[in-house]
């Protein structure tokens, strides 16, 4: 079926001397790969790899099949052009970890327009900013909302947060409960909008142990999670 759609690309992986296989995430369709056959030797194609940077939105024809395999893609477009988040370098090492958490994240094949418009303004909004220390911690914690796991938040003024079951509780219940600074701080974040970041203020060694914290709280969530290899560069870039 030719689907007309907007797409922001997730990964895009080199496959023989010239050929990329992409994987984007739809408004259409959710998840889809798509194979480009001489996109990196081509100079004259209507494909430049620079089009398939993690993150970057498009506009695309392609037709979809929805049988599991490739995906052919006719045609693409960059549109809301970034201006800073394949520059910067910050933004660059914030974009390479976000993308592989999206790569580890979303698993479903299936269209979920919520979380396309959530990708959508949130990479925009990134792309315009300079106050980007605690995106990414912002940022994983609303996407909790769109893959199933959002933490609960009845019982927000209780004091410890069971990470296995996602629920404030009185105490201690599991190995996965935790308290204290992070529990605090994912408090403030709940509800919080990313204009409203700069407000809240963590050192770099409470950042480090919040990421941690989410990360857990995604393993715990998603079978088969693995950290992002570029944690340790977004460790590095922000240290």
């Amino acid at each position: 079926m030719l689907v007309h759609t907007k797409a922001i690309i997730i990964s895009a992986l080199k496959y023989g001397e010239a050929d990329l296989i992409v994987k984007a995430y739809t408004l259409s369709d959710g998840l889809c790969t798509y194979m480009l056959k001489g996109v990196l030797k081509s100079r004259k194609g209507k494909f430049k790899a620079s089009m398939f940077q993690s993150l970057t939105q498009l506009d695309i024809v392609a037709n979809h099949r929805g049988d599991g395999k490739l995906e052919y893609l006719r045609e693409a477009k960059v549109i809301g052009n970034y201006q800073t988040l394949h520059t910067h370098p910050v933004k660059l090492a914030m974009v390479m970890f976000l993308a592989e958490m999206l790569r580890n994240a979303i698993r479903e094949e299936e269209k979920n327009e919520a979380l396309f418009h959530y990708l959508e303004y949130s990479f925009q909004f990134l792309d315009s900013t300079d106050k980007i220390a605690n995106f990414h911690l912002l940022f994983l914690l609303n996407l909790t909302r769109y893959l199933g796991f959002q933490p609960e938040t009845g019982n927000k003024d209780l004091p410890v947060f069971n990470l296995l079951d996602g629920v404030f509780q009185d105490f201690s219940s599991n190995d996965y409960c935790i308290e204290g600074k992070n529990v605090d701080l994912l408090k403030s974040l709940l509800g919080t909008d990313f204009d409203a970041l700069p407000l809240i203020k963590m050192n770099q060694t409470s950042r480090n142990d919040f990421l941690n914290m989410l990360l857990l709280y995604y393993e715990l969530h998603i079978e088969g999670f693995r950290k992002p290899k570029s944690l340790s560069v977004l460790n590095e870039i922000f240290g």
